[in-house]
């Protein structure tokens, strides 16, 4: 894993003679009713389980979002791509009937900008709840 959350080994399906595909970050934020917080857990475990490039996810009993790193041509296809993430797995995961909150997706080079940025002091995300961790691990599931 790079110092910007990059994964270093992105295995990729190009053609010969073709140009990768670029990468993408992308939070999808996901909210709706509150459901009990060890389903929720359950749910996340699932859909890692079958969807193992989820680099982060965070939840409460209302709310998840997940990181990941994605290979589009665009941020709209990577968008895309992210908004039909959560329906599609509803069922075989076991994950509540939210809607999507949120999409962001930024190219590498925002990414690093920001961890430039962030270790100066000079840029701050959001404030998260006393006790939240970096989304920086590849597969964390833990709560807001």
């Amino acid at each position: 894993m790079g110092e910007d959350g990059t994964p270093d080994d992105v295995a990729t399906a190009v053609p010969p003679g073709a140009a990768p595909l670029p990468l993408w970050s992308v939070t999808l934020t996901l909210a709706g009713d509150a459901a009990e917080e060890a389903d929720v857990r359950a749910g996340l475990d699932r859909l890692l389980a079958q969807s193992p490039f989820l680099s982060s996810v965070r939840y409460s009993a209302g709310r998840a979002e997940l990181r990941y790193w994605d290979e589009a041509e665009g941020p709209d296809d990577a968008a895309a791509m992210a908004l039909r993430l959560w329906p599609e797995h509803r069922a075989s995961a076991g994950l509540p009937d939210w809607c999507v909150v949120g999409v962001e997706v930024v190219d590498r080079g925002t990414v690093e900008h920001r961890a430039a940025q962030r270790a100066r002091g000079g840029w701050r995300p959001q404030r998260r709840a006393r006790g939240a961790r970096s989304l920086d691990v590849v597969g964390d599931i833990a709560p807001f």
